[in-house]
Order: structure tokens, then sequence, then C-alpha cells
């Protein structure tokens, strides 16, 4: 075998081995499974009012540009209000985290395997025994990935960076969670 074909030979085994190394993971803590479990058994039930219409109206504006339908906009802003808010996080800071993750495009599928809006990786379905669940429903995946996201801010105890660095699988890098506040405070930020 020539040294050429050695070197092609290894470069395509190298690529043929790396998504298998991609879907390595830890055992998810049980009480983050736990939670998740109870969240998605729960029911939807948004309230709408006074003040998440105006959130809507003023978000619908920012979004339009990556959603040009209004109706599948203010569908998504309800979810994402209302499952952000149940979960204690902000509503403009989870736009923020779909926007980088994701661009707003629901069936977005990463290099590792994560699905939809939030980029919620597949295991959690089997973990919580909902291999029925889709993650690219947007309803489903803003639940799974707001109750996510709000547990690992409650275990780093409000760090926000860290939160979000754990929600990468990037915990002691700041490169992703950089780009999310950054992105948070350009675009979706709304001051209180």
């Amino acid at each position: 075998m020539t040294a050429c074909r050695r070197v092609a030979l290894s470069c395509l085994l190298l690529m043929l081995a790396l998504p298998l190394s991609a879907n390595v993971r830890q055992a998810p803590e049980p009480e983050l499974r736990d939670l998740l479990q109870r969240t998605v058994s729960e029911a939807d039930s948004f309230v709408d009012r006074y003040d998440a219409e105006v959130w809507l109206l003023d978000m619908s504006t920012r979004l339009s540009r990556y959603m040009p339908d209004a109706e599948e906009r203010l569908t998504l802003l309800k979810q994402v209000h209302h499952e952000a808010s149940k979960a204690g996080l902000k509503p403009d800071l989870v736009l923020a985290l779909i926007h980088v993750e994701s661009r707003f495009n629901r069936f977005a599928i990463s290099s590792v395997g994560a699905q939809g809006m939030m980029q919620v990786m597949t295991f959690w379905k089997g973990e919580l025994g909902r291999e029925q669940d889709n993650l690219t429903d947007n309803a489903t995946n803003l639940r799974y990935g707001c109750t996510i996201l709000s547990y690992y801010l409650k275990k780093e105890n409000g760090d926000l960076n860290r939160a979000l660095a754990r929600y990468n699988g990037s915990l002691g890098k700041t490169s992703y969670s950089g780009k999310v506040v950054g992105f948070w405070q350009d675009y979706w930020y709304v001051k209180p």
C-alpha cells in the first residue's frame, strides 16, 4: 500500500470514527432527569396578559427577518414566553440562545445529533421514557430546553455564563456563553 493510500485510508477511518466519539456522553443527573420528566408531562396553559402582548409585538418585529410568516412567528413567541416564564427564565434570553443554537430553524440538527430550536440532545427522550416526543416540535423542544437551562442556572447559583456553558456541554469555556450573552444584549434584551 502506498503512503498516499495509507494516509487517505487513515483520514477516512478518522472521519468515520468522529461521529461515534461525539455521541459519548455522561449519564444525566437523576435530579435533572426527574425535573424534565415532570415538566414534559404537564399540560400547556399560556395566559395572555397585557405585558405579554407588548412583549409579543416588540419581539415579533425583531424576529420578522428570521421568520417572515407572522402567524408562525407569534405562535413561536407565545410558546417561548410561556415555557421560559414557567421555567423562571427571561424569554428574551431564551430567544438569544435559540438565535445562537439554530437561528430559529426548528429542523436544525447539530453534528452531535441535537435537534430543534434549542438544540436538545435526543438522549433525553430515552431518559424520560418518551421516545415518541418530537424535538423538532417547538413546544416540546422549548419545554425540554427551558427546563434544562433553568436547572443549570439553579445548579450554578445564578451564574449565567456557567449555566450556558453547561447547557452547551462546554463547562470551563466562555466562547459559547459569550456569544449567547452578546446576542441577548445586542438583539433581544428587553429593559425592565
